[in-house]
C-alpha cells in the first residue's frame, strides 16, 4: 500500500512539475508579437492625390545642365579675375606690401573656387 501511494506521490508530482514548466517552455518557441500599424497612417497601396500620382522630384537632366551653366560662368569670371591678379603682380612690386584691391580679387577667385568644387560635386 505504501508502495502505490509513493507511486501516486511521484506521479503527481511529476505532472505538477510538468504543468509549471510548461508556460516557460512554450513561451520560448511563439515568435514576438507584431505591431499593430496605425489606423491613421496612410495606405501605402492607395495612390496619393486625387487629380493623379503624387508630385515627382525635380528633373536631374535640368539641374545638371544648370550647374553647368553656373559652372562655366564662374570659370570665366576666375579667369578674368586671374589675368588681372597676374597684370597687377607684374606692374606691383612683390617687395613692398600687397594692395587691399588684389588682396580682394585673390578672394573673389577663392570664393568662386569653392562654388565651383560645390557644384562640380553635385
Amino acid at each position: 500500500m505504501s508502495q502505490s501511494r509513493r507511486h501516486l506521490l511521484q506521479s503527481f508530482a511529476g505532472f505538477t512539475g510538468a504543468l509549471a514548466a510548461a508556460p516557460v517552455l512554450l513561451s520560448q518557441s511563439r515568435p514576438a508579437p507584431q505591431p499593430l500599424p496605425s489606423p491613421n497612417a496612410p495606405n501605402p497601396n492607395f495612390p496619393q492625390g486625387m487629380n493623379g500620382p503624387g508630385p515627382t522630384g525635380p528633373d536631374q537632366k535640368a539641374i545638371n545642365r544648370q550647374n553647368h551653366n553656373q559652372i562655366r560662368e564662374d570659370v570665366d569670371k576666375m579667369y578674368a579675375l586671374v589675368l588681372e591678379l597676374k597684370q597687377e603682380l607684374t606692374v606691383t612690386n612683390t617687395s613692398s606690401v600687397l594692395d587691399i584691391s588684389f588682396v580682394k580679387k585673390a578672394q573673389q577667385v577663392e570664393k568662386l573656387a569653392k562654388q565651383v568644387k560645390d557644384l562640380a560635386k553635385g
